[in-house]
């Protein structure tokens, strides 16, 4: 069975030109050649911004690009019809498609209520500030545009935890609130994450699951995209600030509506707490997989010089929980500009992607720039996110050869390697890798197994270098340079 391979097939900065999911369907035959499995697509759903919405800023769920509303029918990426085309025609292609899922916050109300609040402190979420006071919030959300279809729910201040903006108190008085609802006692739900003692609130208007109405209208709207889209997974967003317990019953529900496996991916940014992600999947019951936020943060880290290879792995989930672990380089927060910017820098990346595409543990999930190569603006500045010269071949190797018994030879703090033995299944499949970030490159000798012995292997990088296997099965693998080998065997 071919390894599975991820993608996500946009960034921050994807072009506000509607032509994403039309690109996306013209571009499907050649993500399957490459060895391209699962693609992870942007919110489809209308943003507070229209058309320049990334997706994040949610404004009606259930509204793909249908709708005249916040200025526009389309999305950023196209309409609902050229999504649903370009679903339908990457799984004709063989792949499978995940959604971008936003769950726990609204943005753009369309009408104002008075909603009575406490104060918070924005360190400690759990200390109030003050006596309730009554503020102006865009809490109602009557959707004009889509006029009841789908559903004739209606949010307002009791479908929310909590607010950033009161319309009636000037820009120094703004800060985040509480509402005062019928749910809890005056507290936010505490089935999120502890940190700033309560992290429910991220941004905009904070979705209060402890409704049951707002739970009853998640629910149903769930059910409704899977059966509108007919989409292969899920990617969850920001699950840090949605009650687990929610969250779990909640994909556990979207499953059973199904009728078919249903790929879930969580995001838990939580790259230096391990343990917090780790007790988040006991909670979940391992249900669903988890980004490893801490090995993105590794690579980063040796990216500057700041982390020794051998130590890569190091308190990652990749190394604790293999089996739900999805591995990345990068992503559109941690892009450049961006709100969690810790890009892996450039000369790391082939090595990076040598560690999440060619290896046992895990599953990888490529980022489009370092694929595609992208150039933005923002914040008065350019970006160039060069293409990873080496990706094609990593994906390559990844797609025909990295399979099989891992054995690991993490040797010194600037040169690893590791042998993958190959399956029979696969008759050509085996590989070495041995990767540097010394300017020298360096070598390992490494035993690939006894039925090599005599073979003679080559660079798949560097087809030019070759070397010969010796009876034991062993060789003096190397690399002649900073960055990465992957050696494989002649036909």
């Amino acid at each position: 069975m071919q390894n599975e391979t991820f993608i996500q097939f946009f960034h921050w900065y994807t072009p506000a030109d509607g032509a994403l999911w039309q690109y996306f369907q013209e571009e499907a035959p050649a993500l399957k050649a490459k060895g391209i499995t699962h693609v992870w697509l942007p919110p489809a759903f209308k943003g507070s911004r229209g058309n320049a919405s990334e997706g994040y800023d949610v404004y009606d769920l259930f509204d793909l690009g249908e709708f005249d509303q916040k200025g526009t029918v389309a999305t950023k990426y196209g309409t609902k019809d050229q999504y649903l085309a370009a679903i339908k025609a990457a799984q004709q292609q063989g792949l499978k498609v995940l959604a971008d899922i936003v769950m726990g916050h609204r943005t753009g109300g369309d009408d104002k209520e008075n909603v009575t609040v406490r104060r918070v402190n924005p360190d400690n979420r759990n200390e109030m500030i003050g006596e309730p006071i009554e503020i102006t919030a865009y809490t109602k959300f009557t959707f004009p545009g889509r006029k009841e279809k789908y559903s004739n729910y209606i949010w307002d201040f009791h479908s929310f935890a909590g607010v950033d903006y009161a319309e009636n108190l000037p820009a120094e008085e703004q800060g985040i609130f509480k509402i005062l609802n019928e749910y809890g006692e005056g507290e936010w739900n505490d089935e999120v994450s502890p940190e700033n003692g309560n992290f429910s609130f991220l941004i905009g208007d904070d979705v209060e699951t402890r409704n049951p109405a707002v739970r009853d209208e998640l629910y149903n709207w769930g059910k409704w995209y899977l059966a509108t889209t007919g989409i292969d997974g899920l990617r969850l967003d920001a699950i840090k600030h949605t009650s687990w317990m929610f969250v779990k019953k909640w994909v556990k529900a979207m499953r059973e509506a199904a009728g078919k496996e249903l790929t879930v991916i969580g995001e838990y940014w939580a790259p230096n707490n391990l343990p917090e992600m780790i007790d988040y999947l006991n909670k979940i019951e391992f249900s669903f997989s988890l980004f490893d936020a801490p090995l993105h943060n590794n690579f980063h880290q040796a990216s500057k010089g700041e982390r020794e290879l051998w130590k890569i792995y190091d308190d990652t989930l990749t190394a604790s929980h293999a089996e739900n672990s999805i591995t990345l380089v990068d992503n559109h927060d941690t892009q450049p500009l961006q709100a969690l910017e810790s890009p892996v820098e450039g000369w790391f990346k082939p090595l990076a992607y040598g560690c999440i595409l060619l290896r046992l543990q895990g599953v990888p999930c490529v980022f489009y720039p370092d694929l595609y190569g992208v150039t933005y603006k923002d914040k008065d500045q350019e970006i160039t996110i060069s293409k990873v010269e080496e990706l094609d071949s990593l994906l390559e190797l990844r797609k025909n050869f990295a399979y099989g018994e891992q054995q690991d030879y993490f040797v010194s703090a600037d040169v690893i390697g590791w042998v993958r033995k190959g399956i029979d299944d696969m008759p050509n499949s085996g590989c070495v890798v041995i990767m540097s970030r010394a300017a020298e490159g360096g070598n390992i000798k490494m035993n690939v197994d006894k039925k090599f012995a005599g073979k003679t292997f080559y660079n798949f990088l560097n087809h030019a270098q070759t070397l010969v296997v010796d009876e034991e099965g062993s060789a003096n693998f190397y690399l002649d340079r900073q960055g990465i080998a992957v050696w494989v065997a002649q036909d």
